[in-house]
This record gives C-alpha cells, sequence and structure tokens, in this order.
C-alpha cells in the first residue's frame, strides 16, 4: 500500500477511536450533518452572521424540523452555541465553540498534509 494511502487509513482509524469523545461521530453521521459542519465554518472564517433561519434554508435535503434538531444537537453536545446579538433578540446565530474551532483546525491540518 502507498505511504499516502496508508497515512490515510491511519488517519481515518485515529479519527474513529475518538468518535464517542469529539465531533468525528456527530458529523459524519449524514451528509446532511457535514454540511451544516461546513456551512457553519464557513460563516465564522469568513465573519458572516448566521442565523439558525439561514442554515435551516441552507441544508439541502433536510426538513425544517430536521435541521432545527440537528441543530439542537450539535449545541447539546457543545460543538455549537446559539447567541442574540444587535437589537432584534428573536434571531438566533449559529457559532462553533472554541473547543470545536480547535479540533476542526486540527482536523483540517493533518489532511492538508496526506496527499497523493
Amino acid at each position: 500500500m502507498p505511504k499516502t494511502t496508508k497515512n490515510l487509513l491511519e488517519f481515518w482509524e485515529y479519527q474513529m477511536k475518538l468518535s464517542h469523545s469529539s465531533s468525528n461521530y456527530f458529523f459524519r453521521k449524514s451528509p446532511s450533518h457535514y454540511h451544516m459542519m461546513l456551512l457553519v465554518m464557513n460563516a465564522f472564517k469568513y465573519k458572516e452572521n448566521l442565523t439558525v433561519e439561514e442554515l435551516k434554508t441552507k441544508l439541502f435535503k433536510t426538513s425544517r424540523p430536521k435541521s432545527a434538531l440537528m441543530i439542537k444537537e450539535a449545541c447539546d453536545k457543545k460543538f455549537f452555541t446559539l447567541e442574540k446579538k444587535g437589537k432584534d433578540n428573536r434571531k438566533k446565530y449559529v457559532l462553533p465553540t472554541s473547543d470545536f474551532v480547535n479540533e476542526f483546525n486540527d482536523y483540517l491540518k493533518v489532511l492538508n498534509n496526506l496527499s497523493f
């Protein structure tokens, strides 16, 4: 097996060992979970305000009730937080927690170092 393939396999196996103590399992449950993670992290990176309602709308092929449940689960597991900003207290913004940002950055660093 080529070295890079072996490294990728070892990385995946390591990530799966962490599945119960990190975001790995949660955000890889379905394409919608992974999409939600990418939407939130993209908004965070570009300092865009992403409301709960906007996130529900952007999640393709996911019903609004299912989207709401996914967001609630991510908040319960402390991957995301909901924050009220500005004058309109009805809007809640979805933000990643600092722990999740660190975990996500570590994940990206490893992926960037793997190549074929």
